[in-house]
């Protein structure tokens, strides 16, 4: 039988059905907090004030992140309109970027069948597969790293000519340089890291002398400066909060509040490389044993090293969230395909029977779900995932026993066999958690809110932020009490909301004696604190986690409007695409007594 790998036809179709089923689940969800959320609104607020160098949030200043995902949000907004599939339309070219990168370096460095195995391994990993489709900087990191890994493994080999490592080194810099612009420093230094450490280990000291880093430098900073030097000239506070507060501070310090301990990665490591859990240690060992001349490149031991640092460094440093260590996946990728290779039947059944264990367990225990509930409303929207935990667990189930019996004849169809099991169940775990989605963002709230809104009505969020309800509402909203992450561009700008509740009582008050119609999104405690004040609120939404009230009192003998406050618009779709500058509505500005700037800093057609 010929070989998958050397059947055109075979890897492009499936190549073909990988990408519609990729880019579907881009749109098959609603954007979650608080990434998902906040990237897209940012994106939004920048269209709409037609300003591409000061990063907003809520019309504030926000300089924690550089703006490479912005801008490509922002762009993909412009071209396509506003929703869901183009919010994370960036994020999703980036994992499929990364596939595309893997395979053709696997092939290039190491064999055909290796590029062929790799973009099997990376494109079906549940933590690489599953972040591809949420709107985050790391997966835009991820992809631009490995841009810049892939650079540099194609530009090292043997035999390239000159002006081929010269290219692809410069690829390897534009690949630091977008990183960058993705997440800042690391982009750099990182792989700064990760070349000394590998100088090292290999002691392949000539490679410095390839890196091209006289045109290498030129084009890095000529690809980030602009950017840094326009921010700095229009907000000279920028430099010492970027550089020191997020650059250094988050990573040597628990400022961000997202500590972890040291171990904090292995098991989101362990879970995110399923269904290759059964060959990942054996891959690292091969990587460590590389045998190659002493002065000629190990492409291995590069891996290696890029794998293994990248993972301590965020495994030591005081800020940690899952999607962290998504930089060494491609790497692992990479390690994992040259294993396999090589590797018996036995090492593709270990992995099989990794996938088939917990595929067994999601079989009979699925139904137990809804019984992990916090309370009596998640109840239903648990159950509601209870079919696809199901769906997934039986594929899980199917592939392992499928890539079981072909392991000891058909290698190659086993390893797609796990490949694909894989990917589609990790695919339906998320398009099942919809439902906990929309109530995490607060979107079947959306219709009652709009249907009391004007351009003109000032909307408050009380006690809390909402990181995705801006971006559905199309519209900035006025924070009350609570900074948020918001706090540098809230002390930059004080104006720009109400530091107490008392304050917001006050204003609240006044307008509805003025006839003034205000809407406000309450967190739970603080509207019964006010209820108990005796302000004039009607509620006219609300879940668990929020109240929506207004201070326009119904006028005598008229009667509410139940659909704005029933539950019968859970299933209603309020993403639609919309062309972008027609759907971006301005924020509501504050009375001028309270806010006098706020019209100014809202997004403005």
């Amino acid at each position: 039988m010929r070989e998958l790998h050397k059947s055109k036809t075979f890897v492009w179709g499936l190549f073909f059905l990988f990408c519609i089923i990729w880019c579907y689940m881009l749109g098959a969800r609603t954007l979650v907090p608080t990434d998902e959320g906040r990237y897209a609104e940012m994106a939004r607020e920048m269209v709409a004030t037609g300003d591409w160098i000061t990063l907003r949030l809520n019309g504030i200043k926000y300089f924690e992140k550089p703006p490479l995902q912005t801008w490509m949000n922002a762009l993909t907004f412009e071209i396509f309109g506003l929703g869901e599939w183009q919010a994370r339309l960036w994020t999703g070219l980036c994992g499929l970027l990364g596939v595309v990168l893997v395979a053709f370096t696997g092939r290039k460095v190491f064999s055909e069948r290796v590029g062929f195995f790799a973009a099997l391994v990376l494109g079906s990993s549940f933590l690489w597969a599953g972040l591809g489709h949420i709107n985050t900087l790391d997966m835009g990191l991820a992809g631009m790293m490995t841009l810049s890994l892939c650079g540099l493994l194609l530009a090292q080999r043997s035999e390239t000519t000159t002006l081929q490592q010269r290219n692809w080194m410069l690829v390897c810099w534009a690949g630091m340089a977008l990183a960058v612009l993705s997440k800042g420093l690391i982009g750099l230094l990182l792989p700064g890291a990760v070349l000394i450490l590998y100088t090292l280990f290999s002691r392949d000291w000539s490679i410095w002398k390839r890196l091209h880093l006289l045109k290498g430098l030129v084009l890095f900073f000529v690809i980030t400066t602009p950017w840094f030097v326009l921010i700095t000239l229009k907000n000279p506070e920028f430099p010492q909060f970027f550089f020191i507060h997020e650059q250094f501070q988050r990573f040597t310090s628990k400022i961000h509040h997202r500590y972890g301990p040291p171990y904090y990665f292995v098991p989101i490591l362990l879970l995110g490389i399923i269904p290759w859990l059964g060959v990942l240690f054996q891959s690292l060992w091969n990587g460590a044993h590389e045998r190659s001349a002493s002065s000629g490149f190990q492409p291995k031991k590069l891996l290696l090293v890029w794998t293994l640092f990248i993972f301590v460094f965020f495994s030591i440093s005081d800020s940690k969230l899952p999607s962290y260590i998504l930089p060494i996946f491609p790497s692992l990728a990479l390690l994992i395909a040259c294993h396999l290779d090589n590797a018996s039947n036995k090492a593709i059944n270990a992995s099989a029977l990794l996938l088939l264990i917990p595929g067994a367990i999601g079989v009979a225990l699925a139904w137990k779900i809804p019984a992990l509930a916090k309370d009596a409303f998640s109840q239903p929207l648990m159950a509601a995932h209870v079919p696809w935990v199901f769906a997934a667990s039986v594929i899980a189930c199917i592939g392992a026993i499928a890539a079981l019996l072909l392991s000891r004849r058909q290698k190659e169809w086993a390893i797609v066999a796990l490949a694909a099991s894989g990917f589609v169940g990790g695919q339906l775990l998320m398009y099942g958690h919809d439902p906990q989605g929309r109530y995490s963002a607060g979107v079947n709230l959306v219709p009652a809110i709009q249907a009391e809104l004007t351009p003109e009505t000032p909307l408050y969020v009380v006690g809390k932020y909402e990181q995705a309800l801006p971006f559905y509402l199309r519209r900035t909203m006025i924070m009350v009490q609570h900074m948020d992450e918001l706090e540098f561009g809230l002390t930059q700008e004080p104006q720009l909301w109400i530091p107490t509740l008392n304050a917001f009582a006050i204003k609240w008050t006044a307008d509805h004696a003025a006839g003034k119609k205000d809407v406000a999104i309450i967190r739970p405690e603080n509207y019964l604190e006010l209820k108990e004040r005796g302000l004039p609120m009607r509620v006219i939404a609300q879940d668990p986690r929020r109240v929506v009230v207004t201070n326009a009192m119904l006028k005598p003998g008229e009667k509410p409007d139940p659909s704005r406050t029933s539950d019968a618009e859970m299933s209603q779709n309020t993403s639609a695409p919309e062309t972008a500058r027609s759907a971006l509505a301005p924020a509501a500005a504050p009375d001028a007594s309270v806010n006098p700037s706020a019209a100014a800093s809202a997004p403005k057609e």
